[in-house]
């Protein structure tokens, strides 16, 4: 799978993901885009978007979005640390323009 880190995500969770594709909104130069932005260019080049960005499912129209959406629940890699089954198991069962948030545990 063809995965997009938002601004705010661990880059160390790329390395607990080892099956997927995965690449930075910074490292695309797109950390400065806004959603619409960041979603219409997710949506034309990759298969999903991992975001902390708990509010965009009120910030923007999700119903014509492509792209699976998995919102996690925190920014904090320590706390991340001890979800990366669940993280894992959640982005392995991602399926096109779903939006997923995992609760903090």
């Amino acid at each position: 799978m063809r995965i997009l880190f938002d601004q705010g995500v661990p880059a160390p969770l790329r390395g607990h993901l080892p099956n997927h594709d995965i690449r930075t909104a910074y490292e695309l130069g797109w950390s400065l885009l806004r959603n619409g932005e960041l979603l219409t260019r997710a949506a034309a080049q990759f298969d999903a978007l991992i975001t902390t960005d708990r509010n965009l499912k009120n910030q923007q129209n999700l119903s014509q979005v492509k792209v699976a959406i998995l919102v996690l629940p925190t920014t904090s890699w320590p706390r991340l640390q001890g979800m990366l089954g669940e993280i894992a198991a959640a982005v392995d069962a991602l399926r096109g323009g779903e939006y997923l948030e995992l609760p903090l545990r």
